[in-house]
């Protein structure tokens, strides 16, 4: 079976002058967090999908998380793509939770044996 991971790139700048917006901005952090998205850089986080339909249910989960305040943008990669990010200055995050090689696959071989 052939998978095509995306990386999707959310790139967020949230209103935080009042208690409230602050508020907001925090739970939108955690959603973010809950979901498995890792921070890249402040208001920068990425998270690694199988393939293009769990990118863009994921955007649905966004979408029904949204703050509606302030600017929020996704951009989706091919993890390809992702891997020739070019970093001027900084390291990049060599962690096994920023690769491929935490997805585990379930199932495989129930589906062999029948």
């Amino acid at each position: 079976m052939s998978y095509r991971y995306m990386r999707l790139i959310l790139m967020f700048d949230l209103p935080m002058d009042t208690t409230e917006e602050k508020k907001t901005y925090r739970n939108f952090r955690k959603f973010l967090l809950s979901e498995g998205f890792m921070m890249h850089q402040y208001s920068v986080y990425s998270k690694l999908l199988l393939n293009d339909t769990a990118a863009k249910a994921m955007e649905n989960r966004l979408r029904k998380n949204n703050p509606k305040r302030g600017n929020i943008t996704l951009l989706k990669v091919t993890e390809k793509q992702y891997a020739r990010m070019i970093y001027l200055h900084g390291a990049r995050d060599a962690s096994i939770a920023n690769s491929d090689s935490r997805i585990v696959f379930l199932g495989e071989e129930e589906s062999r044996e029948s």
